[in-house]
């Protein structure tokens, strides 16, 4: 592939790619493993991600995932079961009554139970981070004219609805470089009452002119559909998904029967790929320069799921090596396998093109200025 043209990825194949990071990190508890996928994406992200607005939004699920490790350590240490060896502090205890049985108000703190609780509130902050990489690195409006035809209009909802936070950090950018230009340096909580009213106008001025553009362009009108057709695509799309949710449980869990793994997730995909094909008939939409699916896109979105099939086989194989040794407390391993995947999952920051990035306005250096008289 040519990385001398400078082009956008199909924003398929980013979220591709995140799901299957995403994937490879729900299966385990390891921590070496969680930052070193945290490390990947952060990476990826720093070395694709274009100029655009939602590009500029991947910090803000790192805050989002770092109070969620703060939030569930502080709820291990006050409502969680303690548990373990290591007496860290001995806290005072409230007795509860029996129908609260399980639930420990207070009492001594454990090491290996505090670094459980840590532990599982960063894997649900790497996956929060693997959702934010592929919201900054993929167009959502782009990401709208690749979903099918059945899926138009739920799609026009989902992308609203995913740009709303890096609209809102444009917005929080916009409010304070005016703020800035006007004299105000006041920061901290104490600017949240003079920013939070402009963001919040400016937030709705451009979701009201978004849908104004919407509306213009035919979005939400929905086309004139036979009942009976339209009953059969709901059956088969509902069967589909119902057969993905099972199938998908049944490849992360091991201890399931293999019938409930790939068989019927492929069951399932063939069922909500045919309720799609079925309901797109009667949707009609062009396509104005439709995105290219090249080689990039294959080793992106490949990249992802090469990551997620090693940690499923390991899963199943050696699901030690995957979950952190906490009772008792030991040096959590660092299997080749999954490290293998997560760097493939690394990948697309060097084998993919660089997007192309806003024409620079600043005069170059050594140019001379022409002056027209007459």
């Amino acid at each position: 592939m040519s990385r001398a043209v400078p082009r956008a990825v199909h924003p398929a194949a980013w979220w591709v790619w995140a799901l299957g990071l995403a994937v490879a990190v729900s299966t385990t508890s390891n921590p070496v493993l969680l930052l070193l996928a945290l490390a990947v994406a952060a990476f990826v992200v720093a070395s694709r991600r274009g100029s655009s607005p939602w590009a500029r939004a991947f910090r803000l699920y790192l805050y989002l995932g770092l109070a969620i490790i703060v939030l569930r350590v502080v709820l291990h240490v006050l409502v969680g079961l303690k548990i373990g060896t290591i007496l860290l502090v001995r806290l005072p205890e409230a007795t509860l009554p029996a129908w609260a049985a399980g639930i420990q108000l207070g009492g001594d703190l454990y090491l290996e139970g505090l670094l459980a609780a840590a532990v599982l509130g960063l894997r649900l902050a790497v996956i929060i981070a693997c959702v934010g990489a592929a919201n900054a690195l993929a167009n959502p409006k782009r990401l709208l004219r690749t979903l099918p035809n059945a899926l138009h209009e739920i799609g026009a909802a989902v992308v609203v609805s995913v740009s709303v936070a890096p609209q809102l950090a444009e917005s929080v950018q916009r409010v304070r470089r005016a703020r800035q230009l006007r004299g105000d340096a006041t920061r901290g909580l104490r600017a949240v009452p003079a920013v939070a009213l402009p963001v919040l106008e400016d937030t709705l001025e451009h979701s009201l002119l978004l849908a104004s553009a919407m509306d213009s362009r035919g979005y939400g009108r929905t086309p004139q559909v036979p009942p009976g057709h339209r009953l059969g695509t709901g059956l088969l799309t509902l069967g589909g998904l119902l057969a993905c949710a099972v199938g998908l449980y049944g490849v992360l869990d091991a201890t399931t029967p293999a019938v409930m793994g790939s068989p019927t997730l492929v069951l399932g995909l063939a069922l909500a790929g045919a309720g799609l094909w079925l309901g797109g008939r009667h949707v009609t939409r062009s396509t104005y320069r439709p995105d290219p699916w090249r080689t990039a896109e294959w080793v992106t979105a490949g990249s992802g799921v090469l990551a997620a099939a090693a940690f499923l086989v390991l899963a199943r194989t050696a699901p030690e090596a995957l979950a952190m040794p906490a009772f008792p407390l030991g040096v959590p391993a660092l299997p080749l396998p999954a490290v293998a995947g997560l760097l493939v999952a690394g990948l697309p920051a060097v084998l993919t093109p660089e997007p192309p990035r806003p024409v620079s306005r600043r005069p170059v250096r050594g140019a001379r200025e022409v002056v027209a008289h007459g």
